[in-house]
């Protein structure tokens, strides 16, 4: 992959242009990369309103109905509600884990098995999240890339 940088002073807007010569998962998975970049969700933290981007994301978990985002080192709480979130997200590669957890596969270090059919997610930042055995092969799914833009 050749990346090529260019300033151009006229342009009031980031333009990314991608050539390929076959849209091959690696293009798909730049492309929804690139999406995600840009997009944000609306978030409160010590009663102080945020804009988060997507792409900064690593886990989200509902707890008693509320919505918690997952980032690095930061938590915060969104009033959208995990169908909604997973919904929304699921094109930049946030899946399903478990009843109460979404992840971005992005930010997916390793997997390892543990008991009962489960598997350990365990994320760039060192954290680790459980994968629900109902969950596997939307999480399998994931990995493989096949969905579709």
């Amino acid at each position: 992959m050749k990346i090529i940088e260019e300033q151009d002073l006229t342009c009031s807007d980031v333009e990314v242009t991608i050539k390929y010569e076959r849209k091959d998962e690696l293009v798909r998975r730049i492309i929804r990369f690139l999406e995600s970049a840009d997009m944000q969700i609306r978030c409160e933290s010590d009663g102080i309103q945020r804009q988060v981007n997507v792409s900064d994301i690593y886990y989200i978990e509902s707890v008693d109905k509320k919505s918690f985002l997952y980032l690095e080192k930061q938590v915060y709480h969104t009033e959208l509600r995990l169908y909604q979130l997973a919904d929304q997200l699921k094109r930049y590669g946030f899946v399903q884990i478990s009843k109460s957890c979404i992840l971005n596969i992005n930010v997916l270090e390793s997997i390892k098995p543990i008991f009962n059919s489960r598997m350990e997610a365990i994320l760039k930042n060192g954290e680790k999240v459980y994968i629900n055995r109902n969950y596997l092969n939307e999480v399998k799914q994931a990995l493989k890339g096949e969905e579709e833009i």
